[in-house]
Protein backbone atom coordinates (compact mmCIF):
# COMPACT_ATOMS: atom_id res chain seq x y z
CA UNK A 1 0.00 0.00 0.00
CA UNK A 2 0.96 3.63 -0.32
CA UNK A 3 2.77 5.25 2.52
CA UNK A 4 0.85 8.29 3.68
CA UNK A 5 1.13 10.88 6.37
CA UNK A 6 -2.48 11.71 7.12
CA UNK A 7 -5.44 10.26 5.25
CA UNK A 8 -5.17 10.12 1.44
CA UNK A 9 -8.25 10.37 -0.77
CA UNK A 10 -8.80 8.78 -4.15
CA UNK A 11 -8.48 12.16 -5.86
CA UNK A 12 -4.92 12.54 -4.57
CA UNK A 13 -5.66 15.15 -1.90
CA UNK A 14 -4.65 14.52 1.67
CA UNK A 15 -6.51 15.09 4.94
CA UNK A 16 -4.53 15.67 8.03
CA UNK A 17 -0.75 15.53 7.68
CA UNK A 18 -0.59 17.80 4.63
CA UNK A 19 1.70 15.45 2.70
CA UNK A 20 0.84 13.81 -0.58
CA UNK A 21 0.97 10.03 -0.71
CA UNK A 22 4.13 8.36 -1.90
CA UNK A 23 3.86 7.12 -5.52
CA UNK A 24 2.62 3.57 -6.07
CA UNK A 25 5.09 0.79 -6.64
CA UNK A 26 4.97 -1.01 -10.03
CA UNK A 27 1.42 0.22 -10.75
CA UNK A 28 -0.30 -2.39 -8.57
CA UNK A 29 -1.77 0.04 -6.06
CA UNK A 30 -2.85 2.45 -8.79
CA UNK A 31 -4.91 -0.27 -10.46
CA UNK A 32 -6.51 -1.07 -7.13
CA UNK A 33 -7.42 2.60 -6.59
CA UNK A 34 -8.74 2.92 -10.14
CA UNK A 35 -10.85 -0.20 -9.76
CA UNK A 36 -12.38 1.28 -6.61
CA UNK A 37 -12.85 4.71 -8.24
CA UNK A 38 -14.70 3.53 -11.28
CA UNK A 39 -13.82 0.11 -12.52
CA UNK A 40 -11.25 -1.16 -14.97
CA UNK A 41 -10.24 1.28 -17.68
CA UNK A 42 -11.32 4.42 -15.78
CA UNK A 43 -7.73 5.49 -15.10
CA UNK A 44 -6.41 4.81 -18.58
CA UNK A 45 -5.14 1.36 -17.70
CA UNK A 46 -6.05 -1.58 -19.93
CA UNK A 47 -9.24 -2.32 -21.79
CA UNK A 48 -8.65 0.33 -24.47
CA UNK A 49 -11.25 2.57 -22.81
CA UNK A 50 -8.99 5.64 -22.64
CA UNK A 51 -10.64 7.29 -25.62
CA UNK A 52 -14.15 6.50 -24.38
CA UNK A 53 -13.38 7.79 -20.87
CA UNK A 54 -12.14 11.10 -22.31
CA UNK A 55 -15.39 11.78 -24.25
CA UNK A 56 -18.31 13.43 -22.48
CA UNK A 57 -21.34 11.23 -22.03
CA UNK A 58 -23.78 11.58 -24.94
CA UNK A 59 -27.24 10.24 -25.50
CA UNK A 60 -27.58 8.03 -28.55
CA UNK A 61 -29.18 9.71 -31.55
CA UNK A 62 -32.26 7.51 -31.28
CA UNK A 63 -32.84 8.48 -27.65
CA UNK A 64 -32.37 12.17 -28.44
CA UNK A 65 -34.90 12.03 -31.28
CA UNK A 66 -37.40 10.04 -29.21
CA UNK A 67 -37.17 12.28 -26.13
CA UNK A 68 -37.40 15.41 -28.27
CA UNK A 69 -40.45 14.11 -30.08
CA UNK A 70 -42.10 13.21 -26.74
CA UNK A 71 -41.49 16.68 -25.28
CA UNK A 72 -42.85 18.50 -28.31
CA UNK A 73 -45.87 16.16 -28.60
CA UNK A 74 -46.69 16.82 -24.93
CA UNK A 75 -46.44 20.57 -25.60
CA UNK A 76 -48.69 20.30 -28.67
CA UNK A 77 -51.23 18.27 -26.67
CA UNK A 78 -51.16 20.93 -23.94
CA UNK A 79 -51.62 23.66 -26.54
CA UNK A 80 -54.62 21.87 -28.05
CA UNK A 81 -56.15 21.39 -24.58
CA UNK A 82 -55.26 24.98 -23.50
CA UNK A 83 -53.44 23.52 -20.49
CA UNK A 84 -50.87 26.23 -19.70
CA UNK A 85 -49.33 24.33 -16.76
CA UNK A 86 -48.75 21.23 -18.87
CA UNK A 87 -47.19 23.36 -21.62
CA UNK A 88 -44.92 25.16 -19.15
CA UNK A 89 -43.68 21.86 -17.74
CA UNK A 90 -42.22 20.91 -21.14
CA UNK A 91 -39.99 24.01 -21.23
CA UNK A 92 -36.47 24.44 -19.90
CA UNK A 93 -36.40 26.28 -16.56
CA UNK A 94 -34.98 29.47 -18.06
CA UNK A 95 -38.05 29.84 -20.32
CA UNK A 96 -40.68 29.08 -17.67
CA UNK A 97 -40.44 32.41 -15.86
CA UNK A 98 -42.25 34.60 -18.39
CA UNK A 99 -44.18 31.82 -20.07
CA UNK A 100 -47.68 32.30 -18.62
CA UNK A 101 -48.05 35.93 -19.69
CA UNK A 102 -46.68 35.47 -23.20
CA UNK A 103 -48.40 32.13 -23.80
CA UNK A 104 -51.88 33.47 -23.00
CA UNK A 105 -51.33 36.86 -24.66
CA UNK A 106 -52.92 37.79 -28.01
CA UNK A 107 -50.29 35.96 -30.10
CA UNK A 108 -49.42 33.25 -27.59
CA UNK A 109 -49.66 29.51 -28.16
CA UNK A 110 -52.42 29.26 -25.52
CA UNK A 111 -54.48 32.35 -26.45
CA UNK A 112 -58.22 32.00 -25.82
CA UNK A 113 -59.40 33.49 -29.13
CA UNK A 114 -58.24 30.61 -31.32
CA UNK A 115 -58.38 26.82 -31.41
CA UNK A 116 -55.75 24.30 -32.45
CA UNK A 117 -57.62 21.52 -34.26
CA UNK A 118 -54.46 19.85 -35.54
CA UNK A 119 -50.78 19.87 -34.68
CA UNK A 120 -48.45 17.35 -36.27
CA UNK A 121 -44.76 16.61 -35.89
CA UNK A 122 -43.26 16.53 -39.37
CA UNK A 123 -39.63 15.78 -38.61
CA UNK A 124 -36.80 15.57 -36.09
CA UNK A 125 -33.18 16.33 -36.86
CA UNK A 126 -30.04 17.37 -34.98
CA UNK A 127 -29.36 21.09 -34.92
CA UNK A 128 -26.65 23.40 -33.59
CA UNK A 129 -28.34 23.88 -30.17
CA UNK A 130 -30.08 20.50 -29.82
CA UNK A 131 -32.70 18.47 -31.61
CA UNK A 132 -34.89 20.46 -34.00
CA UNK A 133 -38.47 19.21 -34.09
CA UNK A 134 -40.47 20.55 -37.03
CA UNK A 135 -44.24 20.77 -36.63
CA UNK A 136 -47.25 21.89 -38.63
CA UNK A 137 -49.90 23.63 -36.52
CA UNK A 138 -53.40 24.40 -37.79
CA UNK A 139 -55.08 27.32 -36.04
CA UNK A 140 -58.69 28.44 -36.36
CA UNK A 141 -60.07 31.79 -35.27
CA UNK A 142 -63.72 32.13 -36.13
CA UNK A 143 -64.12 31.07 -39.78
CA UNK A 144 -60.45 31.51 -40.61
CA UNK A 145 -58.03 28.60 -40.63
CA UNK A 146 -54.31 28.85 -41.16
CA UNK A 147 -51.52 26.30 -40.93
CA UNK A 148 -48.12 27.43 -39.75
CA UNK A 149 -44.82 25.60 -39.53
CA UNK A 150 -42.84 25.87 -36.30
CA UNK A 151 -39.48 24.51 -35.20
CA UNK A 152 -38.94 23.60 -31.56
CA UNK A 153 -35.41 23.22 -30.25
CA UNK A 154 -35.18 20.49 -27.61
CA UNK A 155 -32.08 20.02 -25.51
CA UNK A 156 -30.88 18.01 -22.57
CA UNK A 157 -30.82 19.89 -19.27
CA UNK A 158 -29.00 17.68 -16.80
CA UNK A 159 -30.69 14.30 -16.93
CA UNK A 160 -33.93 15.62 -18.43
CA UNK A 161 -35.01 16.88 -21.86
CA UNK A 162 -36.81 20.19 -22.34
CA UNK A 163 -37.91 22.66 -25.00
CA UNK A 164 -35.29 25.40 -25.27
CA UNK A 165 -36.85 27.43 -28.07
CA UNK A 166 -39.61 27.89 -30.61
CA UNK A 167 -39.24 29.65 -33.97
CA UNK A 168 -41.18 29.98 -37.21
CA UNK A 169 -40.51 27.19 -39.67
CA UNK A 170 -40.34 27.29 -43.46
CA UNK A 171 -43.34 29.49 -44.40
CA UNK A 172 -43.41 28.27 -48.01
CA UNK A 173 -44.03 24.73 -46.82
CA UNK A 174 -47.27 25.62 -45.03
CA UNK A 175 -48.69 28.69 -46.76
CA UNK A 176 -52.26 28.38 -48.07
CA UNK A 177 -52.97 28.28 -51.80
CA UNK A 178 -55.71 30.47 -53.37
CA UNK A 179 -58.29 27.67 -52.92
CA UNK A 180 -57.48 27.47 -49.17
CA UNK A 181 -55.55 24.21 -49.36
CA UNK A 182 -52.25 24.04 -47.54
CA UNK A 183 -49.18 23.09 -49.54
CA UNK A 184 -47.02 20.32 -48.19
CA UNK A 185 -43.26 20.38 -48.67
CA UNK A 186 -43.61 17.83 -51.49
CA UNK A 187 -46.18 19.80 -53.54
Amino acid sequence: MWQTRGSARLDGTVDGGGHAPDPPQAGGDRRRVCAVAGGPGRCGIGGGDEEQAAKPERAPAEEAATRSRERVQAYLDAMTAKDVAAGRSQLCAVLQKGFDLSATGPNGDFADHFEVPQATITGVQPGPRGQEVSVSVSITAGKHKVTRPLVFTVTRDGSDWCIAGEAPGDAAAASPTPDGAVRSPSS
